[in-house]
């Protein structure tokens, strides 16, 4: 089978990660070749990339997207790519649609030329299906709060118009290229929705033996 790639995608506290997880794991019980990965920090380089963005000092939007762009190039390249040429599925808890939406929208920096820089990052790479894990701002507040005792990062920080922007640009991200999303209502319990992304999943791979 050649390699699958597979990004979530969504507001803080939308359960990505649980997602991922769940996802992962019924592919590795499968016997499939399965590589976790996240944005920002899914290398060492990316580590110290995601200390500087969530808990650093406050920086300009620009340099926030361009640190996100060098921590999705080495990526890429180091991770994501090797990954796929061997034919395996890569599963990341974020990737370009997220610059896009908070960095592009919500800090107004133009969704198109952050887009723009992200493709150019990773030469031209998307992934084959995003899931969308859709929820409403005032949700996911709660939910980042009881996650992390109320120790929020400087994203999580920003306010509820900075996350219903970004809720927004997700939407219309979707609404885009309706072909590559799939939107779930986050609100579901976490097995109805994992059951609902096992069978997208496996249907795809289906279509690539």
């Amino acid at each position: 089978m050649a390699g699958l790639f597979i990004s979530f995608e969504g507001g803080d506290g939308s359960g990505k990660s649980t997602q991922v997880d769940l996802l992962a794991k019924a592919l590795a019980d499968a016997g499939r070749d399965v590589v976790v990965t996240r944005e920002p920090g899914g290398t060492a380089m990316g580590a110290e990339i995601r200390n500087l963005l969530l808990h650093g000092d406050d920086m300009g939007p620009r340099a926030e997207a361009l640190l996100y762009a060098a921590d999705r190039s080495h990526h890429v390249q180091s991770k994501i790519r090797p990954a796929l040429e061997r034919g395996a599925v890569v599963v990341t808890d974020r990737f370009l649609d997220s610059s896009v939406a908070y960095q592009g929208a919500a800090r107004e920096l133009g969704t198109e030329e952050v887009r723009d820089l992200s493709l150019w990052a990773v030469g031209g790479l998307l992934p084959d299906i995003t899931f969308l894990l859709d929820v409403s701002a005032y949700v996911s507040a709660e939910r980042a709060a009881a996650r992390t005792g109320g120790k929020l990062d400087r994203l999580e920080r920003a306010g509820a118009e900075f996350h219903e922007a970004v809720r927004e640009q997700y939407r219309l991200l979707a609404e885009r290229e309706p072909e590559r999303f799939h939107i779930l209502d986050a609100s579901r319990a976490p097995d109805d929705l994992a059951a609902e992304i096992g069978g997208v999943v496996n249907r795809l791979i289906e279509e690539r033996a």
